[in-house]
């Protein structure tokens, strides 16, 4: 049934409730009192039209009679009540011969009756669900105990959702608010606070703990499951609205803790008012763009109205999929044109900057595997060192205003390939640097979670195989950040620019790779003693700890919160290009030697190289 033809069933119903009480009060009074035929059916029809003007007023046959709530039938008793008040006052003045016992007895009838048929329908469709949820789950002989942590809205909301399930049997809620300890939620009682998790657990048997606090900070999040850890139960969390509302979970089902959860951080506070004015109506273009990076840069400046967004990448399908998800953008106003290009082709980067004319670039394409790079130095050199010069020196001659790459802490004192190619891009970008024309700037941190090639979807492909999981060291620690914090970040970086910054983001305390791992199997509801994590050795290229800046590039300028800004001493632009230009007769082991010596040395010793090579005439 459609709405409008509920909606009728319901005034029919209600009609027929009224009719029906009011025949009943007339036969049950007629011997007694005199009631004529005409002051009968004058107070009939009074009744049922101020209750139809009525009920469409507030609406009371819209409602969705499933979810009837205390506070509607007390609303559908007070309609009641007062229609047929105003009935009754209306005939009143209009007429006579009425008995005021046929108006309370029939009265009395509707009031009861009419709301109990919407609380009645209720229970029926409860019953309904509960039979669907039995053949969803199964009719399960011993439903898991859960214990949820939180009784504040979004808990109750949840409790609600889950209280029909016939696997789940709710044991307890914990909240931190003194004011619930000893109250119900949907009959379900609050029986301690967070601080008596592991007493809880062990009284109640519990066997499942869900958080149901979605305000919860990640500091928040990360103590609560520190503590849940303590107790060896599985521990999950009601799924985010924004899941719910993109079909991802139903409302009555759990969602894991990601790690992010807990290593990713509270959201900065961007300044708005400054980004929007280097983006707002802007033409800006994102290499990379169909990469974990920079795609989130996408969907960043999606949220500023640019005029137009350059999706520049090598790969078609990823273009295809972040094109496709950016015209689904609500509210787009901007144009959205894909570039298939790779940044080593120098004519085709040159030809797409001078067509577009971009007000503003995020450099985030790049090679970014260590071993790999390791293993195919040249590459790393093509992509890495001369698509970043052909993409920065493309940017300069049709004047962009601005150039941000995205570089990596790898590039401080690289001991391996990817490391190096990447100082040496932020040499040459941050070298290219003129006043009053093209701000070039770099932007350097640490890994982010969930990324492509990162550690933790490998971690979680391992967890799903049955382990064992593999850490390459276990002294070894990284730092992390998450893909929308790391792009905020570069997008703020960028419009504080003056030009020619290497810009650092504080990526907070490193976390040690094998703790990692523990927290990903733990948060999968395995033990350790079921997924093992093994020890399989530094691989080629691979540091124990990673920096954020060299011991020369130190300082305590911070422009933002969470934006720090390194001291550069860089060569000057044409000796760099002469160092690069210098790179393409060497030997695969020569050029990994002169591209890790190079990236790792001073200013003063980098000049001594250059005066070598010209010395040998090897520099055109």
């Amino acid at each position: 049934m459609n709405r409008r033809t509920k909606r009728l069933v319901l005034i029919t119903f209600d009609l027929f409730v009224i009719f029906l009480a009011h025949v009943t009060s007339y036969f049950f009074f007629n011997e007694l009192v005199a009631i004529t035929p005409r002051a009968f059916i004058i107070h009939l029809i009074f009744v049922m039209l101020i209750y139809i003007v009525l009920g469409s007023f507030v609406k009371i046959f819209d409602k969705i009679n499933r979810f009837t709530s205390i506070r509607e039938t007390i609303i559908h008793a007070l309609l009641v009540t007062m229609t047929y008040i105003t009935a009754t006052v209306l005939y009143e003045i209009l007429g006579s011969g009425k008995s005021y016992r046929l108006v309370a007895l029939s009265y009395l009838v509707a009031v009861i009756l009419i709301p109990l048929s919407r609380v009645g329908w209720r229970i029926l469709m409860e019953h309904r669900l509960k039979r669907e949820q039995i053949h969803k789950y199964g009719e399960a002989k011993e439903p898991i105990r859960t214990l949820i942590i939180g009784a504040g809205s979004a808990g109750a909301i949840f409790i609600r959702s889950i209280r029909l399930r016939s696997d789940i049997r709710v044991v307890g809620i914990l909240d931190d608010d003194r004011d619930k300890q000893n109250t119900t939620v949907y009959g379900y009682p609050v029986i301690g606070t967070i601080s008596d998790l592991q007493k809880i657990v062990d009284r109640y048997d519990v066997q499942q703990i869900t958080i149901a606090i979605p305000s919860l900070s990640n500091e928040e999040m990360k103590e609560i499951v520190t503590e849940a850890r303590k107790t060896n139960v599985k521990t999950n969390q009601m799924p985010y609205i924004e899941d719910v509302l993109s079909g991802d979970y139903q409302l009555d089902e759990f969602k894991e803790i990601e790690v992010t959860d807990i290593l990713g951080r509270d959201e900065v506070e961007l300044d708005t008012q400054v980004i929007g004015k280097q983006v707002v109506g802007k033409t800006v273009l994102v290499s990379g763009a169909g990469g974990s990076i920079g795609s989130e840069i996408v969907r960043q400046v999606a949220k500023f109205s640019p005029a137009k967004i350059l999706l520049l990448g090598h790969g078609e399908f990823s273009i295809y999929q972040i094109e496709k998800e950016i015209k689904q953008f609500k509210d787009r106003t901007f144009e959205i044109i894909p570039v298939i290009a790779d940044i080593q082709d120098r004519e085709r980067i040159f030809e797409v900057m001078k067509t577009h004319q971009p007000d503003i670039v995020y450099h985030a394409a790049a090679h970014k595997h260590v071993p790999l790079m390791e293993a195919n130095p040249r590459e790393a050199v093509k992509n890495n060192i001369f698509g970043t010069k052909n993409i920065a020196e493309a940017a300069k001659a049709a004047t962009v205003k601005a150039f941000v790459m995205v570089s990596t802490d790898k590039a401080v004192n690289p001991p391996n390939v990817m490391g190096a190619t990447k100082r040496i891009a932020e040499m040459i970008v941050t070298g290219l640097n003129e006043k009053g024309k093209t701000n070039f700037v770099a932007v350097r941190f640490g890994n982010v979670l969930n990324s492509s090639g990162s550690v933790v979807p490998v971690f979680k492909e391992q967890i799903e195989k049955g382990g064992p999981i593999t850490v390459t060291d276990f002294r070894m620690t990284r730092y992390f950040m998450t893909i929308p914090e790391a792009s905020r970040l570069v997008m703020q970086a960028g419009a504080l620019a003056k030009g020619g910054e290497i810009f650092v983001l504080d990526m907070g305390e490193p976390v040690k790779i094998a703790e990692l791992a523990r927290q990903m199997i733990w948060l999968s509801g395995h033990t350790e003693d079921e997924i093992e994590i093994v020890e399989s050795g530094i691989r080629p290229g691979e540091k124990l700890y990673e920096e954020l800046l060299a011991d020369d590039e130190n300082t305590e300028e911070q422009i933002f919160e969470k934006i720090f800004v390194g001291k550069v001493h860089n060569l000057p632009i044409y000796q760099v290009d002469a160092f690069i230009h210098s790179l393409e007769d060497l030997s695969t082991d020569e050029l990994k030697k002169a591209l890790v010596q190079f990236a790792n040395n001073t200013y003063e010793e980098n000049q001594e190289v250059i005066e070598e090579l010209e010395t040998r005439g090897e520099l055109a």
